[in-house]
């Protein structure tokens, strides 16, 4: 429900915008709001978690965030829709560390993996069947329904947990707990700040906005105070002194470029195809469907080999095969079809499925209990942080690398040009079998030229941005060995 939320009002803003009487530019504050407020309450939902009783606290998340659904569903107006989905990213936050909590505590080391596989199932795959989901129920019903469908799955969520979930004896515990205020306000002023940064830089020109520096200021003045902070203080909102813990710290980098690429290279494609290819969002959606499909079906296969192989090697060969899909998807061309497009999207689905639940059982394998739920906290953190990084450098990058390419081509539509002479000529003596004067064949010509070099610096950009990412994959290979290996049961050790 939360992570499917986080992309599936992405193909309906137009919707919203039309309904609500409102621009474009302003309706995409409704994605801004929810991502803003879930990255300020990520790291520090152990803490309300100690606060308010961790099962107590994941129960009011879900109940809440279920309200706030349908709270979204009946707006009238952009300004109450803005609102509910502050409140519903900030309930939302808490979800993913809490029931990574409480999968450590339930399951014992062993049997994490199977336990993680299932999670992974929506962790993966809810991110890329949001544009689908999103574009289809927007077509066929309403936007309004992409809230709504929130509502029945909240309840019985809501029920199941109050009835199956309970707290281990050391969550029960009453410890009192002081509040950090200051590294609340740090935390807050960082993630909102560098949020909004990433997901408004794209549309304000980045660094040449004075906008887009002031929150970078902030962002970067607030993580620095941050951590200094949360270093120097004895009770900290959130212990960074997790980060010690050599799995961990490397599988919480694991998962960032994991994020990064796999939030990254799930909009590339779907852009691609609707920009440059003319597909609808549902088509556009339907690409990525195939490979989450595939994911589905290779984690439990993963989660059988993973007791007989170390750990840290599936790793190395999830990055790996990632970095080659990624280069497979380098084999672009205006004229490509469907079928090849999703095959692109199956090879990189098989690397993902290689990494998810292999990096979440090295990163929690070695915390001890005391710290794990803001290692959870964190990590979780890490993924979703990671993962706007990842759309909003790619994203800018295609546009960069567009402008580059486009300037690059440009030098060879000269009239000193035999080449270019010759292909103006031959659209214009075509155009002029419709009835058309010598001067306006010249002119549809030259509009159908300057439309090929646009698709051609564009299509250009596509494999630039796949090779970024392919290179980004592989740089990570050579860390996955410094990972602990670790037995069944889960000590230090050799496999």
């Amino acid at each position: 429900m939360e992570v499917l939320d986080t992309t599936i009002v992405n193909v309906s803003l137009p919707h919203i915008a039309g309904t609500l009487s409102a621009s474009y530019d302003e309706a995409t504050w409704v994605l801004t709001s929810y991502l803003v407020a879930n990255a300020i309450v990520l790291p520090i939902s152990a803490f309300l978690g100690r606060v308010l009783g961790r099962k107590r606290y994941f129960v009011i998340c879900i109940a809440a965030f279920t309200v706030c659904s349908f709270l979204c569903g009946i707006s009238e107006n952009l300004g109450e829709l803005v609102v509910f989905r502050v409140l519903q990213g900030f309930f939302g936050g808490g979800l993913q560390p809490n029931q990574q909590s409480i999968i450590l505590d339930t399951f014992p080391a062993s049997q994490r993996g199977r336990a993680f596989s299932l999670t992974a199932v929506a962790t993966v795959v809810a991110p890329v069947l949001g544009p689908t989901l999103g574009g289809w129920i927007t077509d066929n019903f309403s936007w309004r329904w992409v809230f709504f469908i929130n509502v029945p799955i909240g309840v019985l969520a809501t029920f199941a947990v109050m009835s199956l979930v309970e707290d281990p004896p050391w969550a029960k515990a009453k410890t009192k707990v002081t509040i950090d205020y200051i590294g609340i306000s740090l935390i807050a002023i960082t993630f909102a700040s560098f949020q909004i940064m990433l997901d408004r830089g794209e549309d304000a020109d980045w660094f040449g906005s004075d906008f887009i520096r002031t929150f970078a200021v902030l962002a970067a003045v607030g993580a620095a105070c941050a951590c200094a902070w949360l270093f120097y203080t004895r009770k900290p909102v959130v212990d960074l002194r997790v980060l010690k813990d050599r799995n961990f710290a490397l599988g919480s980098l694991a998962i960032g470029c994991f994020a990064a690429i796999l939030y990254g290279s799930a909009v590339l494609i779907p852009q691609l195809a609707q920009q440059h290819l003319g597909y609808t969002a549902l088509l556009a959606g339907l690409l990525l469907s195939p490979g989450a499909v595939c994911v589905i079906f290779l984690i439990p296969i993963l989660t059988l080999v993973m007791p007989h192989v170390q750990t840290r090697f599936i790793v190395t060969c999830g990055f790996l095969l990632l970095g080659c899909s990624l280069l497979y998807s380098r084999t672009l061309a205006p004229d490509i079809d469907f079928t090849h497009l999703m095959m692109m999207r199956v090879t990189q689905s098989l690397g993902i499925g290689f990494l998810f639940v292999p990096v979440s059982v090295l990163a929690y394998q070695t915390v001890p209990h005391r710290l794990q739920g803001d290692a959870t906290a964190l990590f979780t953190m890490f993924r979703n942080v990671f993962g706007s990084i990842g759309i909003s450098v790619s994203t800018a990058a295609i546009t960069s690398r567009t402008q580059a390419h486009m300037a690059y081509l440009s030098g060879h539509l000269s009239a000193a040009s035999p080449n270019f002479r010759g292909t103006v000529t031959a659209i214009a003596r075509e155009v002029q079998h419709l009835g058309m004067t010598a001067a306006q064949s010249t002119q549809v010509a030259m509009g159908r030229v300057y439309q090929a070099l646009i698709a051609q610096a564009g299509f250009l950009a596509y494999k630039d941005v796949f090779l970024y990412c392919a290179l980004f994959a592989f740089a990570f290979v050579p860390f996955t060995f410094f990972f602990s290996p670790v037995k069944k049961a889960g000590r230090p050790g050799a496999h």
